[in-house]
């Protein structure tokens, strides 16, 4: 947990020096983005190295992401050593590019799957499934009791509060696009982080302010 906080502090302060950077240049540098899509979102997950265009120099907005596509954006967002855990994907429905990706995720508690052995790799990542994904590496949902009202309404209700869906645009079931994780991805990295222990937590503002108190059940 301590290592995922790290890498999500060092990819939020370039986050917020890049942000400046898009906001002051306008236009984006793909040709198929234009002032319909979030640029800013999109510029900046490309200039951290996340998500990136085509060969043809298109970002493709508009194409929906699978659930292993999605894990691929959380490796690279928390700069895990995906190398290493190929061998550790426990998933039989993982393809070979992808099972470094997923299986990283799932040894630090992002990812999980449908059941024991099956991800659903191909399967359209909805935002409810994205969320989860965001909210783990910021530190949220780390006991069985975050879920006591079900996944979907704990991860839209705690999602909604520190603003994770803001400007997103997608019904909670709906496979998300390219345009959207990317936005999703920006939120993600301008919300406050949680550092959960057996009695206590610590929430991190973007700007660095921790704040410390009991846990409550």
């Amino acid at each position: 947990m301590r290592n995922l906080k790290r890498a999500l502090s060092l990819t939020l302060a370039s986050v917020m020096l890049l942000g400046m950077m898009v906001v002051g240049a306008g236009a984006a540098s793909y040709p198929d983005v234009d002032e319909n899509d979030n640029v800013e979102a999109i510029e900046v997950l490309q200039a951290v190295q996340v998500m990136r265009g085509d060969d043809n120099g298109n970002f493709d907005p508009d194409r929906s992401v699978t659930r292993a596509e999605m894990a691929v954006v959380m490796a690279l967002l928390l700069d895990l050593d995906y190398q290493y855990y190929e061998a550790s994907c426990p998933f039989n429905d993982v393809a070979a590019w992808a099972r470094p990706y997923v299986g990283a995720c799932y040894a630090n508690g992002i990812v999980s799957g449908y059941d024991a052995t099956t991800y659903g790799s191909n399967d359209g990542v909805t935002p409810v499934q994205a969320a989860s994904m965001m909210m783990r590496a910021l530190g949220y949902f780390r006991y069985a009791s975050d879920y006591k009202d079900g996944f979907e309404t704990a991860t839209v209700r705690q999602g909604t509060r520190i603003g994770i869906f803001t400007d997103v645009g997608s019904s909670a079931s709906a496979a998300m696009t390219r345009n959207q994780v990317a936005q999703m991805a920006l939120n993600a990295l301008q919300c406050t982080m949680v550092e959960p222990s057996d009695n206590s937590f610590s929430i991190t503002t973007p700007d660095g302010f921790t704040v410390s108190q009991g846990r409550t059940n």
